[in-house]
């Protein structure tokens, strides 16, 4: 595949009004791509769509109501994108959070379910609009945080009542599932027009530390890298001619390495997918 070939395509960022998902929205529209940009507020998004119109005339580019932490939304986000009929070539599971303390509408953990069960339903859910493309990609932004887990723990698929401190270690669960995700997705995709990969964007200074305390985001912001940095990676893996074809792999700085044990482990994604179906299956 050429950079010609990938002309016209459409791609879905999700968490594209701030941090990496902006940065990546501005690359992909300074190319000539039609972006759809998938966030929980418009009122955030406009001044990005505003910004995107007057630097490049004539794109196509439109907001996307999608709150990954509601199962309901993510329904209705993926019911709009598939009722325009309108091609999708490109989903980036972009959007995340850490350090959260609250329970989501459908009883799960907000870490767990903005960061894994969310996407994983969306994602499910816009196949079939993907599967229509001659060349479809599925990126998940994991993180290199992934790396530190040495068992998985379920209880982030479990559904409670009560809230409890989401620290790094929830979160780095939730990268490990991001890259088994991609490594199962691929294994199903096997044949199909659809490849996967995941990726460490680096330690960027993004939006998703907006729920810790606001000095302690400044303090750790001081020693991260910027969004556009971030991006960078993302965005080969989104359109990176070179990367046509493989599927599955884990990429950090835009090279393709290995991950964790855990993440290489297909027993373990095989036993991640069903557990995240039988956990979405649970809301009524």
């Amino acid at each position: 595949m050429t950079a010609a070939d990938l002309k016209g395509r459409t791609f879905l960022v999700t968490g594209a009004n701030s941090g990496i998902g902006r940065a990546l929205v501005e690359a992909l529209a300074a190319r000539g791509f039609s972006v759809v940009l998938a966030a929980r507020s418009a009122e955030r998004t406009r001044p990005v769509l505003d910004h995107l119109r007057l630097r490049h005339p004539g794109i196509d580019a439109r907001f996307l109501r999608l709150d990954l932490a509601d199962l309901t939304s993510v329904r209705k986000a993926a019911a709009d994108v598939l009722a325009t009929g309108q091609r999708l070539d490109v989903l980036v599971n972009n959007a995340g959070i850490a350090g959260t303390n609250a329970v989501t509408p459908d009883g799960f953990d907000r870490t767990s379910q903005t960061n894994h069960i969310g996407p994983f339903l969306l994602t499910s859910l816009l196949l079939p609009r993907l599967l229509e493309s001659p060349a479809a990609r599925i990126v998940n932004v994991s993180s290199v945080a992934h790396r530190k887990v040495r068992q998985l723990d379920w209880s982030g698929l479990e559904r409670r009542a009560a809230p409890h401190r989401s620290g790094f270690r929830e979160y780095a669960m939730t990268k490990l599932m991001n890259v088994l995700h991609a490594k199962e997705l691929a294994r199903r995709l096997a044949g199909t027009s659809v490849t996967t990969s995941s990726l460490h964007p680096g330690v960027v200074a993004s939006n998703i530390w907006r729920a810790l305390p606001a000095p302690l985001q400044w303090l750790m912001k001081l020693f991260m890298e910027s969004n556009e940095q971030g991006a960078s990676t993302p965005l080969y893996c989104a359109t990176a001619p070179e990367v046509a074809g493989q599927s599955g792999l884990y990429f950090d700085r835009c090279q393709a390495v290995h991950p964790s044990r855990l993440a290489q482990d297909p027993i373990l994604a095989a036993e991640l997918w069903t557990r995240t179906e039988r956990a979405i299956a649970s809301v009524g």
